[in-house]
């Protein structure tokens, strides 16, 4: 552990996209909040030296490897933040608790169920030793979005009937697009449905505070072969861009995960709710998109316009009804103290910062930071009763109950 509670030194595997958005924040969390412990950038990770070194430069990491196992057991390491595909999170993250580091693991937790509940485990044995965990479901420390939550809990909305939520892209409409790994059961553990169906989940019952007992769902692979990735040699390989003997093999491969998935929900307050998550959706670049209608009144937030709430207040009286524009803009909003003057905007990647500032603060003051393990434990479920329920033809599927066993 650090040699000073005031220091938190951080290890990172990962340096692609979310290796990028979690580098941004660390960087970025100690210039604009004022937090007991001050993050640094010790050392990154990655396969290949060359490209992990350029990454260390780039992002501003002091140091880097090409073995997390080292990583995970240095001494000068206090937090591992794993951003790796979701195939390598179990392995990494319960080695990283086991050496006694804090563990960042962004979402979905796990590629399957088992997986999810033997990282929770872990994750609350080692809490007994003062080793904290959180995974990184970002979305959350949007400010509307929070402030969304708030408005739900202070009772503004009434009994909550309906949720819906959508989350929109069209990065694969192309049949051309390479089979690259997040279409790969083994490497990602499920298509649109654990990317960014997960977002969904999590948000909607972060959101209301309810979580979903039951789905009915139906999903989609609408392209089933895809062309192998080539690389700059020009030679068509494997999906982690090696390539065969001389260049040679098959010129596709097969997609072995869903392009969509579409599932109705009960949630365990009564609300009823609906969730599409798509990769297909012509158009629709990064299109998250949220509405919670309640006895009194009906919240939406759109990812779109990410500093703002359309807000419905029924209890006005019936001539000043209708949708409000409310600017999430203000001081006193969810984490905006430390950024810009009202009506100055943020942006995606201030959820990142808000998410490290939290982690932070919760390590350094011994407190345990959401969603945990055990949170990420139950949208895994979810995520599990979606796919069984698609595999029986839609049939109604409980989703099964996150225990959590701790270790003697």
């Amino acid at each position: 552990m650090s040699t000073s509670p005031r220091e938190l030194r951080v290890g990172l595997v990962g340096y692609a996209f979310m290796g990028a958005a979690h580098s941004q924040a660390w960087r970025t969390v100690n210039r604009v909040y004022d937090l007991p412990a001050r993050a640094r950038m010790t050392l990154i990770c990655g396969r290949d030296a060359g490209k992990v070194a350029d990454a260390a430069d780039r992002l501003g990491w002091e140091g880097h490897t090409t073995d997390w196992r080292d990583l995970v057991t240095r001494d000068d390491i206090d937090v591992v933040d794993v951003c790796t595909p979701g195939d390598s999170h179990a392995e990494i993250a319960l080695a990283a608790l086991a050496a006694g580091k804090h563990v960042l693991c962004e979402k979905p937790l796990a590629n399957t169920v088992e997986e999810a509940r033997a990282m929770a485990a872990a994750a609350a044995t080692a809490r007994s030793a003062g080793v904290r965990s959180m995974c990184g479901f970002n979305y959350r420390r949007v400010p509307a979005v929070t402030m969304m939550r708030d408005l739900v809990a202070a009772g503004r909305l009434g009994v909550i009937r309906h949720v819906r939520a959508t989350y929109l892209q069209d990065w694969i409409v192309d049949p051309q697009f390479p089979l690259v790994w997040r279409l790969l059961k083994d490497r990602a553990g499920s298509g649109a449905l654990g990317d960014i169906g997960a977002h969904i989940i999590d948000l909607t019952q972060f959101v209301t505070g309810q979580r979903i007992t039951g789905v009915s769902a139906v999903t989609e692979t609408f392209v089933k072969e895809r062309p192998l990735p080539v690389d700059a040699q020009g030679l068509t390989g494997s999906v982690d861009g090696s390539a065969g003997v001389d260049g040679a093999g098959p010129a596709t491969g097969t997609v072995t995960v869903d392009d969509a998935a579409v599932f109705v929900a009960r949630l365990d307050g009564g609300a009823l709710a609906t969730y599409e998550a798509s990769r297909f959706a012509t158009g629709r670049k990064n299109a998250l998109r949220v509405e919670i209608n309640g006895s009194l009144g009906t919240v939406v937030f759109d990812l779109e316009r990410l500093n703002e709430l359309e807000f419905y207040d029924a209890a006005l009286p019936p001539a000043e009804q209708g949708f409000s524009r409310i600017l999430v803009t203000e001081g006193d909003h969810p984490y905006m103290s430390a950024w810009w003057p009202p009506g100055h905007i943020i942006g995606y990647e201030h959820s990142f910062t808000h998410q490290m500032r939290d982690f932070v603060e919760a390590v350094a003051t011994g407190t345990d930071p959401a969603p945990s393990f055990a949170d990420a434990l139950q949208v895994q479920l979810v995520l599990d009763a979606v796919t069984r329920s698609a595999e029986l033809g839609s049939s109604w599927t409980e989703v099964e109950p996150a225990l959590v066993t701790v270790a003697a």
